[in-house]
């Protein structure tokens, strides 16, 4: 009997990052937007088709986005803040202008806020609504490209974010949550129903909505919007076209009554993030005899080989309840790298184990047909059979040492004495800086010319030599920039460094690296995450030659700059086979080593960016302690608990929300935590002043994820800001974020700015 398959949604970037070349090439006028466009059109069609050659049935559409499908989806609504039209750029240049601010003869405008997309690395562009919003119905997009795949033969599923999980992300001008009347509601249901009539009659047979806000815990009135708003969505099918509500991330145990009375023709269900509690709803609550269960077996987030048994184990617990089950993806393949073809630089007995995103169209394939066959003729199956020679148990040894320095660890090794407040103290008398201290948040501009002298190195073209004397004439130059501008704390500019993950796990044994392994992480910035293959440690000092090099060419403070235990786990592939939890440990002794080090070497200032803590935290708050940050914060303060009081420790945070979890971070007990906030208006301080936070703090004060350069007046005013919810005593000035996607254009003027704007404010405190 055959099997259903589904893929929630594609990678878009491209194997090659064609749509980043592209774009950026647009950006910077190399191209026009026709290229654009044109390059967009071929990327859709070669990936339709690579899914119909997988045999896949129900093939996304609309899944495709020039930078962000959240910010498609208000489009698509026209929530276009008033600032935005009044630009009267094409469509385009209204979109591109929301996602990165736009300065230039039109005007001058900031971007809309960016976050994390629930626990990925994957940024969304925030939906606001101002007073001038009218709901309707804005874009053809998804239409066009649904005619664009039918006339390549292809019928495609086209996907949405649906209308819960957007109203629940989406915000008013004031940053804050939206208030949803009636009206509101009404006229987003309303677009929705159209986009259900318009796909009737384009003879659409499956339409995605994905409401991944489903998984997280419902406040009052959440279960009843929701009903609300499909209340009026669904009679527009007419029993012309399917309704797929697709969740992942996690469990709807809790609204999964209301969703299978709702009577939706297709339920995606994530079968590896929220199994067992997906799995006891369907048994508690049934299935409606109309609906298809989407089981999404195959993780869209993680690299490694699907173990067959466990999936076919999946999929006959739902048969128990349903004959109506389809295979699927547990989400979006967005969030994995598009293909494991061309990775020469791993050996094959390692390649086997993983599965990137073509290869995963493959493994759905597989486990639909195991699916439709008895157990007679899964004994004899030799995919089955090839299939579980990977999961015997003889992938990677452990490594002794590494398991006894774990297992001698004690509770005083995460503790740091003295107590923050007595070290403060220390550390000001020690580092004399001035009130409002300035510094970077580490990196700047990668130019072509340091990639290009780094391929050279790869490639045998210069010697080790060669390149090192080339990075230390660029961090010469950094430094003299820094010192002239004015900059308190100066860093060292990270030249050095491809990636701030994949530098570290380069020396650091136990990972793999990949040559084109890139995920998108927000618009065109793309990562390559290392892997995690085996027990993890430092093979050798990582970066304390640069950072002594940098601090013997000033009298200034000089930063070292490390990547923290959480945020190399989170950022990198992790291992399956033992938990995350056991990782964080491994790669938290490494760091504390390089702490050390530093130490030793003369820097007094040790910067351990932990800019993905958030990323990993569970979505329901019940297992936010247990399951994650009772074991994080503590791997934090290993790295750092043996330093000497006068060191003063920092760490940094980005593109996330820190209001719920501002005490936790708190008790990773660094001296100085810098984070982003220009681009979430600053809200962040109200939790911090309400918290009484003990650690000083730098909210970053302008956005470094967009081209527009802030004035001095800009600064001065978010300063001012700043220091109306904190102690000026524990406020430190920087940039949202690192410097090294900007150019040099850009980041010096905004630098000079925020010099400039810190010695006002300054000044003024003064008399």
């Amino acid at each position: 009997m055959s099997v259903l398959t589904s893929v929630s949604g594609f990678p878009r970037i491209g194997q090659n990052r064609e749509l980043k070349k592209i774009i950026e090439g647009y950006w910077k006028g190399a191209n026009d937007i026709d290229a654009v466009r044109a390059t967009a059109k071929e990327l859709r069609a070669r990936h339709w088709k690579l899914q119909q050659a997988a045999g896949i049935d129900l093939i996304p559409s609309n899944d495709f986005s020039y930078y962000d499908q959240m910010l498609d989806t208000a489009i698509l609504l026209n929530v276009i803040p008033q600032r935005y039209q009044r630009l009267s750029l094409d469509e385009e240049g209204t979109l591109f202008a929301m996602a990165r601010g736009y300065q230039g003869e039109a005007g001058d405008v900031t971007a809309l806020p960016m976050k994390k997309w629930f626990t990925t690395n994957y940024h969304y562009l925030v939906p606001e609504f101002d007073a001038a919003t009218e709901v309707r119905l804005n874009s053809t997009k998804a239409f066009d490209e649904f005619a664009e795949a039918k006339e390549l033969g292809i019928l495609t599923k086209p996907v949405f974010i649906g209308p819960y999980t957007f109203l629940k992300l989406a915000r008013n001008s004031e940053a804050q949550e939206l208030e949803l009347d009636k009206g509101l509601v009404s006229a987003v249901a309303d677009v929705y129903a159209q986009v259900l009539a318009k796909f009737i009659e384009l003879g659409a047979e499956w339409v995605q909505l994905d409401e991944p806000y489903l998984v997280l815990d419902k406040e009052p009135g959440d279960v009843e919007l929701f009903k609300s708003l499909y209340a009026k969505i669904l009679p527009a099918r007419k029993g012309a076209v399917k309704v797929l509500l697709n969740t992942y991330f996690g469990h709807i145990a809790d609204v999964y009554e209301t969703v299978n009375l709702l009577g939706f023709d297709g339920v995606g269900l994530d079968l590896n993030e929220g199994r067992d509690e997906n799995l006891d709803a369907v048994d508690r609550y049934g299935v409606n005899s109309a609906t298809t269960l989407f089981a999404g077996v195959v993780n869209g987030r993680n690299i490694w080989r699907n173990n067959y048994a466990v999936s076919l184990g999946l999929v006959d617990a739902l048969k128990e309840k349903t004959p109506n089950v389809a295979v699927s993806t547990a989400s979006s393949l967005l969030h994995v790298p598009f293909s494991t073809e061309g990775e020469t630089g791993i050996a094959a007995e390692q390649l086997k184990h993983f599965a990137f995103a073509v290869e995963k169209l493959g493994e759905l394939r597989e486990i639909a047909d195991l699916a439709g066959k008895d157990d007679a003729e899964l004994k004899s199956d030799p995919a089955l059979a090839a299939n579980q020679t990977l999961f015997d148990g003889t992938r990677v040894a452990a490594d002794p040492a590494v398991a006894a320095r774990v297992a001698g660890l004690t509770d005083e090794d995460f503790v740091r004495q003295p107590a923050r407040a007595e070290r403060q103290k220390l550390q000001r008398e020690a580092l004399g800086l001035p009130l409002l201290p300035t510094t970077t948040i580490g990196s700047f501009p990668q130019t072509r010319e340091i990639r290009a002298e780094r391929a050279k190195l790869r490639k045998g073209e210069i010697t080790k030599a060669e390149y090192d004397a080339f990075i230390k004439a660029q961090i010469d130059a950094c430094i003299r920039h820094q010192e002239e501008i004015g900059l308190d704390v100066l860093v060292h500019g990270e030249f050095e460094r491809n990636d701030m993950v994949e530098y570290f796990g380069q020396n650091l044994n136990g990972f793999l690296f990949t040559k084109n392994a890139w995920v998108q992480s927000y618009g065109t910035r793309c990562v390559k995450p290392p892997i995690v293959w085996g027990d993890v440690s430092r093979a050798k000092p990582i970066t304390v030659e640069w950072s002594a090099y940098a601090q013997s060419k000033t009298d200034h403070v000089m930063k070292g700059m490390l990547t923290g235990p959480v945020t190399i786990l989170n950022w990198s592939w992790p291992r399956e086979d033992i938990t995350h939890e056991q990782q964080t440990q491994q790669l938290a002794l490494a760091i504390r080593d390089e702490v050390l080090d530093l130490e030793s070497a003369g820097i007094r200032v040790i910067q351990i960016d932990e800019a993905a803590l958030r990323e990993k935290l569970p979505l329901r708050k019940s297992d936010w302690h247990v399951k994650y940050l009772d074991w994080a914060v503590p791997a934090f303060r290993l790295v750092h608990s043996a330093v000497k009081p006068t060191t003063q420790i920092h760490t940094h945070m980005c593109y996330s929300e820190f209001n719920d979890i501002i005490r936790d971070i708190d008790a990773m007990d660094a001296d100085v935590i810098s984070f982003e906030a220009s681009r979430g208006d600053l809200v962040v301080l109200d939790a911090i002043h309400e918290a009484h936070f003990e650690t000083e703090a730098g909210p970053g004060v302008y956005d470094i994820h967009s081209p527009r350069i802030p004035s001095e007046q800009e600064i001065e005013e978010r300063i001012g800001e700043i220091l109306a919810k904190m102690d000026v005593e524990k406020v430190w000035i920087n940039p949202d974020c690192g410097l090294k996607t900007r150019g040099d254009a850009e980041t010096w003027p905004s630098l000079e700015h925020m010099v400039a704007a810190a010695r006002a404010v300054r000044a003024r405190l003064a008399k």
